[in-house]
């Protein structure tokens, strides 16, 4: 699987977003990483593959959606078309995670990481009405200083923290790896999950992202202007959903730290955690090839934080992956939905040739 659609392009750009341009052995533009360059990868892989008479040992599926960046619909009808057909796929691979450099800090070898599972997305708005009024004449605790205080409520009362099974042995494979005195303390708490809990959440917000649902107040909206003061106040909230949680729960929770009757709570969209594949003979497929075609790096399940097509298949599919078997530096995963989206020639040839080892492989692991 891959997606043809992109989001726009931001900020100023060393080359033109939108031109591929080919400087110094290095693809620049917008969907080189996300997802454009798997998606080129997969094609030229098959049809180098086809033009060498090659037969798959399995049938091969090729599902590239046209609006996974809008949460739309593409991906969610195939799958209702295989089922129809009663496809039922020994396993699903879309994007997710990569060949990371620097990924995990104090680790100096690369990880490849395998999404086993990823985090749900729900949205809420926040919706606080009042009589507004002009702005000489303010009442006390109006709708912006009522949503104020909601979301300032929200923002101090996270939900419980946890480490899912994927982070906790994405961490014991690093562990080995890793230098002193990350070692240790990784060491001790792959062996103790509280443990590798708090040490995650004390080291930054994108480690604690790995242990815990996450709120993020996106979108305001309140007066047209300075002298006027706001009859409705809303914001919006945008959640991903940990491996454990729910999204009632999620609600549940919102409502109760918020403790305001007046601030409204409306359901915008909403997607429960995926189910988390096993780590069986496809995952062993999946393992028995990155480390052919990348020997370097350490391969590992994790948890996906973004949300991808991938979540429709586990309708029909136990085993949905995710994983783009691209060199990444930190710089470019930054990239992604940011400036300066590029990937390296040479990364591109070892991604091609990471998807023609797995066609070429899929006969010698058995259901």
């Amino acid at each position: 699987m891959a997606h043809i659609d992109v989001v726009p392009a931001v900020g100023e750009w060393v080359h033109p977003p939108f031109e591929g341009v080919v400087a110094d052995g290095v693809v620049w533009g917008r969907g080189t990483l996300d997802c454009k360059g798997s998606l080129a990868a997969i094609c030229q892989a098959v049809e180098d593959l086809l033009a060498d008479g090659f037969v798959p040992a399995r049938d091969v599926w090729l599902s590239f959606g046209c609006d996974e960046e809008v949460s739309g619909d593409a991906a969610r009808l195939a799958v209702e078309e295989l089922h129809r057909r009663g496809v039922r796929p020994w396993f699903v691979l879309d994007e997710g995670g990569a060949v990371a450099y620097d990924a995990f800090p104090g680790v100096p070898k690369p990880m490849a990481v395998i999404g086993v599972t990823e985090k749900g997305v729900t949205s809420l708005e926040l919706r606080v009405d009042g009589n507004g009024g002009h702005a000489s004449t303010p009442a006390k605790f109006g709708p912006t200083v009522r949503l104020a205080r909601a979301i300032t409520r929200l923002d101090r009362a996270p939900m419980r923290a946890a480490a899912p099974d994927a982070t906790v042995e994405l961490l014991k494979r690093a562990a080995p790896h890793a230098r002193p005195p990350i070692r240790y303390a990784l060491t001790a708490g792959v062996r103790n999950r509280a443990l590798l809990t708090r040490l995650l959440l004390a080291a930054g917000p994108e480690a604690a992202a790995m242990v815990r649902t996450t709120f993020a107040v996106t979108t305001l909206s309140g007066s047209p202007a300075l002298n006027v003061i706001a009859g409705t106040a809303t914001a919006g909230v945008n959640i991903r959903i940990l491996v454990g949680d729910t999204v009632d729960g999620v609600i549940r929770h919102v409502r109760r730290v918020i403790k305001d009757p007046q601030v409204q709570i409306r359901v915008l969209s909403a997607g429960e955690p995926s189910p988390s594949a096993p780590l069986d003979d496809a995952f062993a497929l999946l393992t028995a090839v990155t480390e052919e075609r990348f020997p370097e790096a350490v391969t590992s399940p994790y948890v996906m934080m973004a949300a991808t097509d991938a979540r429709y298949f586990t309708r029909i599919c136990d085993r949905v992956y995710r994983f783009t078997p691209f060199e990444m530096t930190k710089k470019q995963r930054e990239s992604i939905h940011a400036n300066d989206e590029n990937i390296t020639i040479a990364a591109y040839e070892k991604g091609v040739a990471w998807y023609s080892a797995l066609l070429r492989r899929l006969g010698k692991f058995d259901r």
